[in-house]
């Protein structure tokens, strides 16, 4: 499964809540990144899909390790393009996609107080500039509590 939105959507909190209500396994994406793509987000310039090839093809790598083992895994990942999500599709009747959805005022609040992570509040409007919305995952808008969105995924999905 992978949970996708823009920085600051909340990924990772509700990729780790969901992992461990199931007793899955947890992955953070960002973990996948280069040094230099990280220094890049860190000094606040924008990845470049040229940039983002080598992470896209890593985790599509982990995905497919994941379904051949029938481990299962939950990922957090950004995921913004339509393009990104079809590098990502191993096997689509294997794979759910959860997209996290909040507008612009309330992720920059919560990227305003967030700490030590090297992509910040001033990445989050080409993040919005370079999302497609997925017409092919759950939607859950991001305004309710982290427990709130992990009962209505695990309801959405029947997990």
């Amino acid at each position: 499964m992978i949970i996708m939105g823009v920085e600051g959507s909340g990924k990772t909190t509700i990729g780790r809540m969901l992992a461990q209500a199931l007793g899955w396994d947890f992955r953070d994406a960002d973990d996948f990144h280069t040094p230099a793509a990280k220094s890049k987000m860190a000094a606040g310039m924008a990845l470049t899909d040229e940039d983002r090839k080598p992470w896209l093809g890593a985790l599509r790598e982990l995905i497919a390790q994941r379904l051949a083992s029938g481990q299962p895994l939950v990922l957090a990942c950004s995921a913004l393009k339509q393009s990104y999500r079809e590098v990502l599709a191993v096997d689509r009747a294997r794979q759910a996609l959860v997209y996290l959805r909040g507008d612009l005022e309330l992720i920059g609040r919560r990227l305003a107080q967030r700490k030590g992570h090297y992509a910040g509040l001033r990445l989050l409007a080409s993040q919005f500039q370079t999302l497609e919305e997925p017409r092919d995952a759950l939607t859950v808008d991001i305004a309710a509590s982290p427990a709130q969105i992990v009962a209505t995924i695990r309801s959405g999905l029947a997990l």
